[in-house]
């Protein structure tokens, strides 16, 4: 694993307005950095869904290293980096604290759980994340800069390259954007459920339950990059069954459903995203009440 950026579904409605799906793997350190772009929506491997022993053995077998080392400096950016034997010894000191995280959160007296022994390791970690979003301008000119932090500067470059290379996908209102979508097969997602449910294709159940399989199989491996297994099982009705899941939990988790939008007619801001409105939006309670909220009156 390593900085790196793929498109996994572009598309443009009539108004021109580009809806974009990136898959990216990046430095965990720079999370926070990436956070902060609040046009962006986002789903991202968490360190509380993946077991230790699978974490453990990442930082292991498959460390981030810093790219360069820049040298002491003062402000937000230095410019002076160690080279040759020096940044091979920043390698190794870095590689040596890599060890003793990994002995801290091995030997624990007591059996502590996963997310927080996952937490010491995280520095040494790459981290992979789901990018959805209408405009990236802003990110890019922040982010593709010399000024900013080379590892998030080296994942926006590599974004930027990607989105001019690509060609979106042209898209009439009423049509959905569907990351994974076109690796989708209609014959085998009916295989699927059939087999498990014994449901026919084209009956009253199928349409109540599975007319929107492409956006639920859809959703559901956007949700499993929290595990870091977009690619599940390979069964569409294990991943309609997790969406049906995050539908019907209270409280409802629909952040992964924001990367699955319809096509408008108008360049209308709804949420995050221009020209585009996400599944989440078709929820009429998709933002939660909570009664323990004492509103005050002016």
């Amino acid at each position: 694993m390593g900085i790196s950026a793929k498109i996994i579904a572009d598309s443009i409605n009539p108004m021109g307005n580009r809806l974009t799906t990136f898959l990216v793997e990046f430095p965990r350190i720079v999370l926070a950095e990436l956070n902060t772009h609040r046009s962006l929506s986002k789903n991202s491997a968490s360190s509380r869904a993946i077991p230790f022993e699978k974490m453990l053995e990442m930082v292991i077998t498959n460390p981030f290293i810093p790219i360069r080392f820049q040298k002491e400096h003062k402000g937000m950016q230095g410019t002076e980096y160690y080279e040759d034997k020096e940044h091979e010894q920043c390698v190794e000191d870095w590689l040596n604290a890599r060890d003793a995280a990994v002995h801290s959160a091995s030997n624990f007296e007591h059996p502590v759980t996963k997310q927080l022994r996952n937490r010491l390791l995280e520095p040494f970690m790459w981290h992979r994340v789901i990018i959805t979003a209408t405009d990236f301008e802003n990110f890019f000119a922040l982010r593709a800069h010399q000024d900013a932090e080379i590892h998030i500067a080296d994942l926006a470059y590599k974004m930027l390259e990607e989105y001019n290379k690509s060609e979106p996908k042209k898209l009439q209102p009423g049509e959905w954007h569907i990351p994974f979508g076109d690796k989708l097969d209609e014959k085998k997602a009916w295989n699927d459920i059939v087999n498990e449910t014994y449901i026919q294709p084209n009956s009253p159940l199928w349409n109540e339950h599975y007319k929107d399989w492409r956006l639920k199989v859809s959703i559901a491996r956007c949700a499993r990059i929290s595990y870091n297994n977009f690619e599940g099982k390979d069964n569409y009705h294990t991943d309609i069954k997790l969406c049906d899941r995050l539908f019907g939990n209270v409280p409802r988790h629909l952040s992964p459903t924001e990367h699955v939008a319809q096509a408008l007619d108008k360049s209308e801001k709804i949420g995050n995203f221009i020209g585009w409105k996400q599944y989440r939006y078709f929820f009429t309670d998709q933002n939660l009440k909570d009664n323990r909220v004492i509103n005050k009156l002016c």
